[in-house]
């Protein structure tokens, strides 16, 4: 079907731009406008739903409910957890971090003796007081030096934007790809705050010289870590959750010291279905569809939506622009809530704009929207951040935090949305394009009931659209989690050790059953005194069920691996490398999943009482 009713150029908000680029919010922005004006179109023939209420915080409730985002509940008396985890919990932030829990303390403080409440609520100074010290420490002892690294030096190519003015208001639009991207590391192991401060001023000045300049979007990239890179899914869940609890604290620091505001919302009312496709809770969706399949991780709707769309060839000259007729969409959606699940669907009979169609609907329908009733203002909110870099550092941590179903479908919507932009030659659909398509489908919540004027419409639009640009650019390093946070997690592990002394009792709690039974057979040989500079490798799925392996300076975690793999022989012999992974266990760490490239010797030195364990990842 053609496009329809795109929206006339006289009817969109007036802007004046900042710098030479002629076309790029005409023929850009075309793409957002007409992507709205089908939506508003197709929401036409849909049933109404209803609408998240989204409470306005009392005096004081936001804050607390900060703190009990941030795992700091018990500081104000309504948690029974052991306060003096949260008093480990406070040791091992950094200043910008401290200040921010500090704030939001003496805000409930005050809150709370106005309301007369008699909860004990402990001076958190007296606890940051121990963090005068400026310079960081990493677990090993070592000091973290102030940040002083190439990116000041790439800081000018960093903040060059391209720009509008809306009202008073300044807009950074999505640049052109033909220009040549300069590169910039990523520095992971410094508080991205912290950063912020040191980078504050000479970026002010730098953002002034440099507007009116075109330039790319930078090229980031993660320098090598010797120790290894941590993504999203490689820890477990009990250090998992301490990371979310400093991803919420580090974005809110971030956030302050750039001067931007971070408002959490929160859905209060809801009615939702408990049952179909579209519509439906996202954690609904999983636990009906991990009956049928075990071990999903993204709906099974959203999986075969995308999968038609890939059967008709992604090289589609308008690929997710054009829409489907909005009737046959509609037929479709209820045909879909019939027979989807009962098998009988006959898939033929969608047309590939119509499953595109269909996969930008689905998204859009989620009760709550896709990047989370929490965080999509701060999600909205990247757009005020000054640099493309911090931008980024921002959309990392919100990465972090959202839900898991909600961040695994997102991961699995931006390499699908990668591969349909690695066509662009044939499908004319670039980043850009991708990006003005998508962004009012994860942005443009119906259930929030949003509603704006024409020029608070082009700043979403504007806004938006660059906020999925990066979602899709940089995917690829957003389900990293920075060093310096999991270095505050293994801190936070050594500090509880030395206050309980009892082995491990929560973090090794869960360890599989396999695991038990391979240490009972084995103890007797294995715990045997290993020579200095040799480690122990268990792996007990494998015919080679332990190892003793000598550290060098070159061994990396691939290496061991590939020890293991070489001696396999029967139905072991077809494991490949990707289906089992080398593990760090226990120490500072509760589990974690270990990098290919990390070097053994050197997570040796970070953590000396870990175990070291070959399996594959849990479903």
């Amino acid at each position: 079907m053609n496009q329809e009713g795109t929206p006339k150029a006289t009817e969109q908000p007036p802007f004046r731009r900042l710098n030479s680029q002629d076309s790029l919010d005409e023929m850009s922005m075309e793409d957002y406008w007409t992507e709205l004006e089908n939506i508003k179109k197709s929401s036409e023939n849909r049933q109404a739903q209803e609408v998240v209420v989204v409470k306005v915080p009392d005096e004081g409730e936001l804050e607390e409910e900060w703190l009990k985002e941030a795992g700091l509940s018990n500081l104000f008396g309504e948690s029974t957890e052991d306060p003096q985890e949260s008093m480990v919990f406070l040791s091992t932030l950094t200043r910008t971090q401290a200040a921010a829990v500090q704030r939001r303390v003496e805000t409930v403080s005050q809150t709370l003796r106005k309301k007369n409440k008699q909860y004990h609520i402990p001076d958190v100074r007296d606890i940051f007081a121990q963090q005068a010290e400026p310079k960081e420490k990493a677990p090993d002892g070592s000091e973290v030096l102030p940040l002083r690294t190439n990116e000041n030096k790439e800081q000018e190519k960093d903040d060059q934007a391209s720009c509008v003015l809306v009202g008073d208001k300044q807009l950074i639009l999505p640049v052109p790809e033909d220009v040549p991207p300069s590169v910039t590391d990523i520095n992971l192991e410094v508080s991205f705050a912290e950063q912020a401060i040191s980078q504050k001023d000479s970026a002010k000045d730098k953002m002034q010289r440099n507007r009116g300049n075109d330039a790319s979007l930078p090229s980031f990239r993660l320098p090598k870590d010797k120790t290894g890179t941590t993504k999203v899914g490689d820890l477990a869940p009990q250090d998992m959750k301490k990371v979310c609890y400093l991803a919420l604290i580090e974005l809110t620091a971030l956030y302050e010291v750039l001067g931007v505001e971070l408002k959490q919302q929160k859905a209060v009312k809801i009615k939702t279905r408990d049952s179909g496709l579209f519509g439906v809770p996202l954690t609904i969706l999983l636990e009906q569809d991990q009956r049928r399949v075990p071990g999903t991780r993204t709906p099974l709707i959203f999986q075969k939506l995308v999968s038609r769309i890939e059967e008709g060839g992604l090289e589609t000259e308008g690929l997710l622009r054009i829409p489907g007729a909005a009737i046959r969409i509609k037929n479709l959606c209820q045909e879909l809530e019939a027979k989807f699940y009962e098998g009988t669907f006959n898939w033929e009979t969608v047309k590939q704009h119509d499953a595109a169609s269909l996969l930008k609907l689905f998204i859009r329908e989620l009760p709550q929207p896709l990047l989370s009733v929490e965080y999509l203002k701060a999600f909205q909110a990247v757009q005020n951040l000054p640099t493309k870099k911090q931008q980024l550092q921002a959309l990392n941590l919100l990465v972090i935090l959202l839900p898991e179903a909600n961040r695994d479908t997102l991961k699995a919507l931006l390499e699908f949305l990668q591969r349909v932009i690695d066509k662009k030659e044939q499908n004319k659909m670039t980043v850009m394009n991708v990006a003005m398509v998508m962004a009012p489908n994860l942005f443009m919540c119906h259930t929030l009931g949003l509603k704006s004027g024409e020029q608070r419409e082009f700043v979403m639009a504007a806004g938006t659209a660059n906020i999925m640009h990066l979602l899709i650019k940089y995917q690829k390093l957003l389900w990293t989690i920075p060093k310096f946070i999991v270095n505050q997690v293994r801190k936070q592990n050594a500090e509880s050790h030395k206050k309980d002394k009892k082995p491990m009792k929560k973090l090794l709690k869960k360890m599989a059953y396999d695991r038990e039974k391979y240490e009972k057979q084995e103890k007797n040989t294995n715990d045997a005194d290993v020579p200095q500079g040799v480690i122990r490798v268990q792996a007990p799925h494998l015919s080679k069920v332990s190892m003793a392996i000598q550290l060098t300076e070159e061994l990396k975690a691939s290496d061991v691996l590939a020890r293991f793999l070489s001696q396999e022989s029967g139905v072991a012999h077809t494991l490949k490398k990707g289906e089992v992974f080398l593990y760090e266990i226990g120490g500072n760490i509760g589990e974690r999943c270990l990098d290919e490239d990390a070097y053994m010797q050197d997570l040796h030195q970070l953590n000396p009482n870990a175990e070291w364990v070959i399996k594959s990842k849990p479903a």
